[in-house]
This record gives structure tokens, sequence and C-alpha cells, in this order.
């Protein structure tokens, strides 16, 4: 059994991982708290927090967690550099698994995502689409963020290679150049398409979500499997045995 506080409880997500915490075997949630709220006085309770809050407030969570001696599962997008680092230097501290999504079929789709572009070599021109509600405020997703680093990897390119959208009379496409382009309207609630074009062909990876439902159990199953492991920076990958 694992005792888990939900971090951002009053959140679309974290209201959903209320609602899936509850009807879910071996995961008992003690509290959910949010903006406001004092998560020292609950953290005594728990075997791991999962945050959904703001990304301004994950790191003062972070430190709480290593402090107490807590597994963290981190949800929220949207850190700097700076946050993202402060974050990651906790990591020889306590087992943090930080995803950009917690979705099984979204993990399917990096780990395929990676092999297409090994395959299909650089011949392909490199495009990320992704569409969210209109209430969502940072831009481009975090899920896309991490198809974008995984392009790059691939590729062996820097950041600088990525062009988020276009306007005007911006020239030919290069073949260095990953074009990222955030969609916003309604109540969508996670479109991601990688898209591999080609002369003559045109291969596109997509993933679709209909629930917030399977990004909740899969954040829930990340703090059952961090919960007594060994302090380090982890993935929702090794979370499913796919690294």
């Amino acid at each position: 059994m694992a005792n888990v506080i939900i971090h951002g409880s009053e959140g679309r997500m974290g209201q959903m991982l209320l609602v899936c915490g509850e009807a879910m075997d071996g995961i008992e949630i003690v509290a959910g708290v949010d903006e406001g709220d004092d998560l020292s006085a609950f953290i005594t309770d728990c075997d791991a927090v999962i945050d959904f809050s703001l990304h301004s407030a994950t790191a003062a969570c972070a430190a709480l967690c290593v402090e107490h001696g807590k597994a963290l599962v981190i949800g929220t997008t949207g850190h700097t550099d700076e946050e993202k680092s402060s974050i990651e230097n906790l990591k020889s501290n306590i087992p943090i698994v930080w995803a950009s999504n917690y979705s099984t079929g979204v993990n399917t789709l990096f780990w395929l995502t990676r092999k297409a572009t090994e395959i299909l070599g650089p011949d392909f021109d490199l495009e990320v689409v992704e569409m969210h509600h209109r209430h969502k405020v940072d831009a481009p997703s975090g899920t896309a963020a991490t198809l974008g680093e995984i392009l790059l990897e691939v590729r062996d390119q820097q950041k600088d290679a990525l062009r988020h959208g276009r306007e005007g009379i911006v020239g030919a496409r290069t073949d260095e150049e990953i074009g990222m382009h955030s969609l916003r309207g309604g109540d969508v609630v996670g479109d991601h398409t990688v898209i591999y074009a080609g002369a003559g062909e045109r291969l596109e990876l997509t993933h679709k979500a209909a629930s917030r439902e399977t990004f909740a159990n899969g954040a829930l199953r990340a703090a059952q499997w961090a919960t007594g492991k060994s302090a380090g920076l982890y993935n929702m990958q090794d979370v499913l045995g796919l690294e």
C-alpha cells in the first residue's frame, strides 16, 4: 500500500487523481493540498507526493519531500531551466519520477518516435503538432517538448533547431529545423502528432487522449512504483519497463 498526497488537488488533474486514487487498489490518498495549504502538516503521513500544481511551486514541494524522505512524482509542466535544475539537483536524495505525460499510450509514442527517427534517418522532415483545451497556459505542451527532445537527441541537434510556428516570408524549410506547433481550443484533453515528411511518402505517429483518467492512473502507478525505490531521477518509461 502506498500512502499518497496530491499536491495541486484543486486543479483538473488534481481532481481526477483524487477520484482515481480512491478507486485504485494499493493506493491510499491521505490528503489533497493546494495553494495556501500547508503541505508540511500532512507529509509525515505519506510515502509519496504527486505534484500537479504550478511550475513555481514544485521546487518547494521537492525540498519538503527531501526533508522528510518521501518519494516525489512530478506531473507539473512549464518549469524554467532554473527550476528544472534546482529540482534535478535533489535526485541523489529521494526517488523522483518526472514525466511530461503519464499515459501508457504516450510513453509508447515516445518509444516509437525514437525508433522511427533512428530508422528513417535524415531524409525526412520532422514536425510536431499538439492540441489542448483553451485553458492550458503553457506552450508547447510538456509532452510535445519531450517529443522535440527525443528528435533532437536522435538527430544530434541543438535546441535552436526547434522552430515554434511560422509566419510571413520565412524562406524554404531547412533540413535541420524541427517544426513545433501548438493549437488551443475547446475541451481537447491532449492530441500529439509527430510527422515524418519525405519525398513521396509521409509517416504520422499520433496519440489522442479522451480522458484525464489515463494520466491520473499512470501517475498513481508511478507513485506505487517509486515507493521504496532508491534515490534517483526516473521517468514513466522506467516505471513501465520500456527503458
